[in-house]
Formats: structure tokens, C-alpha cells, sequence
């Protein structure tokens, strides 16, 4: 799933390639993408794109008269930017948006659709979950979030009405950064384990947006992936810890999502079976599609 670093670059290149131009026509593959009824589609045609911004893991598609295109891309959803007229690409197109200067499409790969678009006349902030950001939220703030539930720093870092734009794969690099178990209660988090998470949010996600929008305003992002060189531990199964060396474990959830961690580096070299941390988390598993 797109989270802040991705989504972030996407709004980077909407307004380095897209904001100025004229939507000319939008093309729905999937009716169901579109969950909203008024205003129309055909509202937003024959104006220009004058902005673009994230809500939590949203893109939003500004245009006068307080119109906005809100994507919602879920786990599987992705924007491309291609040439006027693109073709749909098959089964996983959802959507075009044909502007003068170039076709965004919005695809989502899979046979589960839970991308969404919607169509929105004045605030959008009703579909903002609520959660703080964490690279503008100061120390106490972060920490009333993370005493809002009584979750595990993983799932509290991946739900969206605490923190904004977080979700499995960068909560992940957060905590080895910050050298925390996923399994801690957030609501216990104090003294300088919580200034070590703060921390750590703000410079591993600072550096990832900052990667993101870099390289998004030199070219549109066409391959953006859970999945990263850059990262330490998400999707790292079996490999060496970059900092102590044992190997990366990770935890699959009954709904097939992973998440990964250092058992040296975080859990005091514990590795906890998958049963194990079912029997011990319950209800406290990292939402799946934030």
C-alpha cells in the first residue's frame, strides 16, 4: 500500500507534471471504483487541475469552484501518468482522467477491488480518518495518539485514526530504527523509548518523502512498491539485520499481510512463533488495509 513517502510523491509529481492541465474526459472501467454520486464526473471536465495534496493515504485532485477528486489507492491501487488517450490497461484498470496534456490512469492489481474514488464539492475532511501526522505532531502529541487505544506500537502506528500515513511496511522500519518490539503496549511507551520512536518516525519517513518527491519531480513514479532498497527490515525475510547482523523474522497474518522485525535488534533476540503472537496480541494485529 501507497503511504506518506509514496503518497507524498505522487502529489510531488501531480504538481510537477499534471497541475495546470485541463481534464478533458474521465473514463470509469470499474463502476464500483466511483462511490460517490454527486457531484458528477462530468462536472470536473473542462476545468483545470489547480492542486494536489495527501489526506492520510489519499490523493486529492484539486479543481475550482471547490471540486476535488479524492483516490483512495488501498493496498493494490497505483497512479501512472501516460501520454494523451492511454488505453485502459485490461483487468486492472479502474479509471482515466484525460487531461491536455497527458492521461493519468489509476490501476489496482488483483482480484479483490478496494480502491476507491470519490467525488467531493467543499471540505474533503470528512474522509480524513483523524489521525495526527507524524512529522508535524510534537512529543506530547505523539504520545496522546499512542495512549488513544490499547494497541501494540505496530498496530498503533498502522491505524489511521492515530497516526496518518503510516501503515505495515513503514511502521516497520520505524521501529527497528527506533530499536522497539513491534509487540510493546503504546500505552506504556514512556521516558526515552518514546523520544527514541519520535525520532525515528520523523527521519525515516522525512528521508523516505524526501527521496520520493525528489526523484517524482523529475519523473512521475511508476513503480511505487511496498518494497524498497532503502529499507532495513519490511520484506527482508531471512536476510542479516544491516546493524547486528541476525536474521530479519517476520509475522503473517491470517488476511496474508506481513510484517518484519530483528529479534536482536527489537525483541531481545526472542523470535515469537506466529501462533504465539496470535495467542498473545488477540484483537491487537495491525489493521489490514489502514
Amino acid at each position: 500500500m501507497p503511504e506518506l513517502p509514496e503518497i507524498e510523491g505522487y502529489v510531488s509529481g501531480l504538481e510537477a507534471h499534471v497541475v495546470g492541465a485541463e481534464l478533458e474526459a474521465v473514463r470509469l472501467a470499474s463502476a464500483f471504483f466511483l462511490r460517490t454520486v454527486t457531484p458528477t464526473l462530468q462536472e470536473f471536465t473542462g476545468r483545470r487541475l489547480v492542486g494536489a495534496g495527501r489526506l492520510g493515504k489519499r490523493v486529492v485532485l484539486r479543481f475550482p469552484d471547490e471540486l476535488s477528486l479524492v483516490v483512495h489507492p488501498m493496498v493494490a491501487g497505483r497512479l501512472r501518468w501516460r501520454p494523451s488517450g492511454a488505453k485502459l490497461p485490461g483487468k486492472a484498470a479502474l479509471a482515466a482522467l484525460d487531461f491536455d496534456r497527458g492521461t493519468l490512469v489509476i490501476t489496482e492489481q488483483g482480484s479483490q477491488k478496494r480502491a476507491a474514488l470519490f467525488a467531493v464539492r467543499g471540505s474533503v475532511q470528512h474522509l480524513d480518518p483523524g489521525g495526527v501526522e507524524p512529522l508535524e505532531v510534537d512529543e506530547a502529541g505523539f504520545a496522546r495518539a499512542l495512549a488513544s487505544a490499547p494497541h501494540t506500537l505496530k498496530r498503533a502506528l498502522s491505524e489511521p485514526k492515530q497516526f496518518s500515513g503510516i501503515g505495515n511496511a513503514w511502521s516497520d522500519e520505524i521501529l527497528w530504527h527506533a530499536r522497539l518490539s513491534p509487540f510493546l503496549r503504546a500505552t506504556e511507551l514512556t521516558g526515552e523509548r518514546l523520544k527514541a520512536l519520535v525520532t525515528s518516525a520523523r527521519e525515516v519517513l522525512g528521508a523516505a518523502r524526501d527521496r520520493h518527491v525528489a526523484a517524482a519531480r523529475a519523473a512521475f513514479p511508476d513503480k511505487v512498491t511496498a518494497f524498497q532498497p532503502e529499507m532495513a527490515v519490511h520484506g527482508r525475510f531471512k536476510e542479516p539485520c544491516p546493524r547486528c547482523g541476525m536474521r530479519i523474522e517476520r509475522i503473517t497474518r491470517a488476511s496474508g499481510h506481513d510484517f518484519h522485525y530483528c529479534p536482536g535488534c527489537q525483541t531481545g533476540g526472542k523470535v515469537l512463533a506466529d501462533r504465539a503472537l496470535s495467542k498473545l496480541l488477540k484483537d491487537s494485529w495491525p489493521p489490514a488495509d489502514p
